[in-house]
């Protein structure tokens, strides 16, 4: 069984930096694209950033949001089976749930609609 268990949201200020972690099981990570999404109170789901897969090809090439850009960093460690999404310098409008999510085509790009496995979430909450 699939499992993905989002971690390390909580209470920031704004400037302040927050590391999610994405443990899957059940799964092997590399093999897949990453996807972080998240949703503001009131707002769609929206795709924050994307790595593809670790098969060879494209190791690891990321895309981002344009508003992120700069300021998250999307990663894996392999060995742990994680994912990881470095948020620095937060602003009150990051606050939302974030989600991660894996998709089997394994390209550098992801949409919702597209994901296989979703997580449930983590909650980041940015006070100005």
């Amino acid at each position: 069984q699939v499992q993905l268990v989002e971690s390390g949201g909580g209470l920031v200020q704004a400037g302040g930096s927050l590391r999610l972690s994405c443990a899957a099981s059940g799964i092997t990570l590399k093999d897949y694209t990453v996807g972080w999404f998240r949703q503001a109170p009131g707002k769609e789901r929206e795709g924050v950033s994307c790595i593809s897969s670790d098969d060879g090809t494209t190791d690891g090439i990321t895309s981002y949001e344009d508003s992120v850009k700069g300021r998250f960093t999307i990663s894996r460690d392999n060995a742990k089976n994680t994912a990881y999404l470095q948020m620095d310098s937060l602003k009150p409008e990051d606050t939302a749930v974030y989600y991660c999510a894996l998709d089997s085509w394994g390209g550098a790009s992801c949409s919702e609609g597209g994901m296989d496995y979703w997580g449930k979430g983590t909650l980041v909450t940015v006070s100005s």
